[in-house]
């Protein structure tokens, strides 16, 4: 099993630290208000790699935050504070537990969008409120090792101290378009140098600093020490992450335990562009999940068109593309359907291939390519269709076991009926009228040797 690992830029052999649990952390979303499907690609991501494993026979210890404290907008040290713009938005009181009651909304709504894309909720899902205290401690172990300093307006991470920081993007930082336009705080020592703790008299919690928040970094860094160790196998997350938060993930992880690496995989998704522009609420040009589902587009669709890309390709999102995409899943499930026999065996020889494919980095795209291979494939009795099909989905998780035959309504019978008596009496001209008909009505009826099959269009 491989894959491209951040870290060392190349695709490699996955070696778990432990063969008997591999521990994953997913970086979780900032619940400041509902997420957009360019967000939800990430999760899609993680979700395929944790079943990929578990097919494989690991079994996956995945935790993930939910951030839902005042962190700042990017991998900046001032700025807009997310969670209290929201409560601003929202016409809230600016207090610690308004914050909590908005952030556990969108927390559950973020978790009906899991669920709708198929996505397994990993063991562990933390708010990071819960664990200022454990930030707290880690800000403290760093300042007793030297890596920290304090200016009027915080806590920061003196990067100059860790010779290799950076080296998740080769040894070079790199700082978004956001923070070069912040004004930078002229106490900081270096450029690269982030807050471990802001300090805030309004709102925030106390500390031997003062009151205050954590560093936007920080919270990661704490509840993944506290729930898989000081090393663990995987980090998951968007690019976008790469060159501020992980980067920064890492250099305070490893000054605090002085243990390399604090993590051995680093797995990144590509973005999701809308008319060519990274898709963001800032921006203006995103879209929900819900906007979807209101549209009466299966939100499995989505999971589909993004599996038919390779988690690396940055993909562009339109209306169009998801509607094929929906109607070449209808196909996959029209032909699942039609095998009408009881559930035989997984044939082994597309099995070993899809192993192969899904264990080559996630090859999404060739596995899927495989499932179409299989549905023509004559030499399979339908029978083994439908149990390779089944155990393919125990990844892709497409929801070909929950699918049953639509009922057909009483007055769609009776026209099939009257069209195969039309059709023993020779009357093609009536027998294009009522297939017309039911076709006008959402149903399309397909003739076959066994008979005339009707299914939903």
């Amino acid at each position: 099993m491989q894959f491209y690992n951040t870290l060392t830029r190349t695709k490699e052999e996955f070696v778990p630290i432990d063969p008997k649990e591999i521990r994953m952390y997913t970086c979780g979303p900032t619940v400041n208000n509902y997420a957009h499907i360019g967000n939800l690609r990430s999760y899609v991501f993680a979700d395929i790699l944790q079943k990929t494993l578990e097919y494989s026979g690991f079994e996956v210890k995945r935790v993930m935050n939910i951030t839902d404290i005042g962190i700042l907008s990017s991998d900046a040290d001032s700025g807009e504070d997310k969670m209290t713009a929201a409560l601003i938005r929202e016409g809230k009181e600016l207090t610690l537990p308004s914050m909590r009651e908005l952030a556990e909304f969108y927390a559950d709504k973020f978790k009906e969008d899991l669920k709708s894309l198929s996505i397994k909720e990993p063991a562990g899902i933390y708010f990071a409120s819960d664990y200022v205290k454990e930030d707290a401690e880690l800000v403290e172990k760093l300042e007793e090792k030297g890596y920290a300093y304090q200016t009027s307006d915080g806590i920061y991470f003196d990067t100059a101290r860790m010779p290799d920081y950076g080296v998740l993007t080769g040894g070079k930082t790199k700082r978004d378009e956001e923070h070069a336009r912040i004004t930078e705080n002229p106490e900081k020592k270096n450029p690269e140098d982030f807050a471990l703790w802001k300090f805030n008299t309004t709102m925030g919690y106390e500390s031997k600093w003062g009151r205050g928040f954590p560093g936007w970094h920080l919270e990661c860094s704490a509840i993944g020490l506290k729930f898989l160790g000081e090393q663990f196998d995987i980090h998951t997350g968007g690019i976008d992450l790469i060159p501020t938060h992980h980067t920064n993930e890492i250099a305070q992880s490893e000054s605090a335990t002085g243990k390399k690496p604090f993590v051995k995989f680093w797995l990144h998704s590509e973005h999701v562009d809308m008319a060519n522009q990274k898709m963001a609420k800032s921006a203006g040009n995103f879209v929900k999940l819900g906007t979807i589902i209101e549209k009466g587009i299966n939100p499995l669709a989505y999971r589909f068109w993004l599996l038919m890309a390779h988690y690396h390709t940055k993909m562009n999102f339109n209306w169009e593309a998801l509607e094929a995409s929906e109607v070449a899943l209808k196909r996959l499930y029209r032909q699942y359907l039609d095998l009408r026999e009881s559930v035989g065996s997984i044939d082994p020889t597309y099995q070993q291939k899809f192993r192969e494919r899904i264990s080559d980095d996630l090859d999404t795209p060739r596995a899927i390519s495989l499932l179409w291979d299989l549905t023509k494939d004559e030499k399979v009795s339908d029978a083994d269709k439908k149990a390779t099909i089944l155990d393919f989905d125990k990844v892709l998780s497409l929801g070909f076991a929950n699918l049953k035959e639509d009922e057909v309504p009483e007055e769609i019978q009776k026209l099939v009926l009257e069209r195969e008596e039309a059709r023993k009496n020779k009357d093609w001209e009536r027998s294009d009228e009522i297939r017309g008909a039911t076709a006008g009505m959402g149903y399309q009826i397909e003739d076959t040797d066994s008979g005339p099959k009707v299914s939903k269009i």
